[in-house]
């Protein structure tokens, strides 16, 4: 069932995202080109894929996730993609609970 409690969004040069009243999510950013999502509500589960055939022996499979967009979860599908190089390794998002809160941190290649 949809909530219909209202969703704040903060954008903000904390290094630590701020949660203020009873929000659904605050979005924070510490540095350039970086948010924070921090949901009150617990993600859902992961959803099982078919993962199709790697195009490539270069390609690498980047498995799916929920993200936080428009005040709900989203599915983002997994997908084949190519590294930076040959020796990235793929470091997969994840949300962490803090307290009665959710922290999303972003996939990247290392």
């Amino acid at each position: 069932m949809p909530s219909t409690q209202m969703v704040t969004t903060t954008t903000t040069s904390a290094p630590a995202p701020v949660i203020v009243g009873n929000t659904a999510y605050t979005t924070t950013s510490g540095m350039p080109g970086s948010n924070t999502i921090v949901v009150t509500q617990a993600p859902p589960a992961l959803q099982q894929e078919v993962v199709l055939a790697q195009p490539t022996s270069d390609h690498r499979w980047v498995p799916g996730y929920w993200t936080w967009r428009n005040d709900r979860y989203q599915w983002m599908a997994g997908h084949w993609e190519l590294p930076p190089s040959s020796a990235s390794v793929w470091i997969a998002p994840r949300w962490e609970q803090h307290g009665n809160s959710y922290k999303f941190f972003e996939g990247y290649w290392n």
